[in-house]
């Protein structure tokens, strides 16, 4: 058995997790020797009842390993552990890491430096606009935006890190057989491509009412800075910010109209410290004081040259009248695709060669 099988047979335990594992390595050592160990050894450890001892010692009746490595391999995915390098410094430094992280693609250095994006599943356009432009403006910059593949703004921070061609990391609160909500499959494979998908829950750990909150708090370990888009006084964002604060991240909060129910939960944390912003670069100008040699922000209010554009960005912009034009009018012109073409639109928008204008419409700025 290697050591990252003898922690997935640990994380497929039920009732152990990864505080009562930590008490158990400081007795036996490793992952392996605690599975060797029998129950009278395990009764030991502080907290450890004879339930909890004859169910480690008696594992091989309760895990199947072998199943859950042949899935692993099926669905081509990484398994990583808390000592192996790639697994993130910051996430070691809460309360309770993960044992195990199931990755869909690929973690890299670049991620150490991580800034998670959350808010209300049921957002408004206001909500789900800033957190599109806002993920755009942190990735675009050299950050990873970390979020939970959920509805709402979740989805909206993924899709603007992609546009921006930087990297996004999706936590989610199930197993990857079991991916939730099911409609973003087809984003969890772009982020996949582009970043990674990762959870601590087997493969076919389906979603529950407390595999969420374990996510979030994988989603705060992860960032250096917490940005709540939209959320209601009542919800899972706030308990994210709540974790975030208690691990000593900096939260930020977008302010919203006061008669908004989704936007209640932002202006209350502004009412309790959290900072107040208004743009991406209001949160980059801050995390940069933390991280002196992180990748700058761009000068965003300095116009990139139209001869500096991408093949798209070109056909996009020449799709463009000096009159202002709806979506549908530019995305009939270009021949894009509808998706390609409001991320291409983002990206002229950040290099201020077009505005938008009420009404889904653009217009150029020079």
């Amino acid at each position: 058995m290697t050591r990252t099988e003898a922690y997935l047979a640990l994380n497929l335990l039920p009732k152990i997790g990864p505080v009562r594992v930590r008490r158990l390595l400081e007795l036996f050592g490793t992952p392996e020797r605690i599975l060797s160990a029998k129950a009278h050894e395990i009764l030991q450890v502080e907290g450890f009842g004879r339930d909890l001892a004859d169910t480690i010692a008696g594992w091989e009746s309760t895990v199947d390993l072998s199943r859950e490595l042949r899935r692993i391999d099926e669905m081509e995915l990484t398994v990583i552990t808390q000592e192996d390098e790639v697994y993130s410094s910051v996430l070691k430094e809460i309360h309770a890491p993960p044992l195990v992280l199931y990755v869909w693609g690929q973690l890299t250095e670049r991620d150490r430096n991580a800034v998670g994006v959350v808010g209300s599943r049921q957002a408004s356009m206001y909500g789900l606009e800033a957190a599109k432009k806002m993920s755009f403006q942190i990735a675009y910059a050299g950050f990873t935006v970390v979020s939970g593949l959920a509805r709402g703004i979740d989805t909206a921070a993924h899709e603007g890190a992609l546009a921006s061609k930087g990297r996004t990391i999706a936590v989610i609160g199930a197993g990857m057989g079991k991916l939730y909500p099911p409609e973003n499959m087809g984003l969890a494979e772009r982020i996949a491509k582009q970043g990674a998908v990762i959870t601590e829950f087997p493969v076919d750990y389906p979603p529950d009412k407390q595999s969420f909150p374990l996510r979030n708090r994988i989603v705060a370990g992860l960032s250096s800075g917490l940005l709540v888009v939209e959320a209601p006084v009542r919800s899972g964002s706030l308990i994210t910010a709540n974790q975030a604060t208690e691990m000593g991240r900096t939260v930020f909060a977008v302010p919203g109209n006061i008669d908004r129910p989704t936007s209640a939960g932002c202006n209350r944390l502004i009412q309790q410290g959290a900072k107040l912003v208004m743009d991406g670069g209001d949160v980059l100008d801050d995390l940069m004081t933390l991280f002196p040699t992180a990748p700058r922000a761009p000068k965003l209010e300095a116009p990139a040259l139209p001869t500096n554009m991408s093949p798209d960005e070109g056909v996009v912009f020449a799709a463009l009248g000096t009159e202002q034009s709806h979506i549908d009018q530019i995305t009939a012109r270009c021949g894009l695709s509808s998706a390609l073409v409001s991320a291409t639109l983002m990206r002229l928008e950040m290099k201020r060669l077009v505005r938008p204008l009420p009404g889904l419409r653009y217009v150029k700025l020079v």
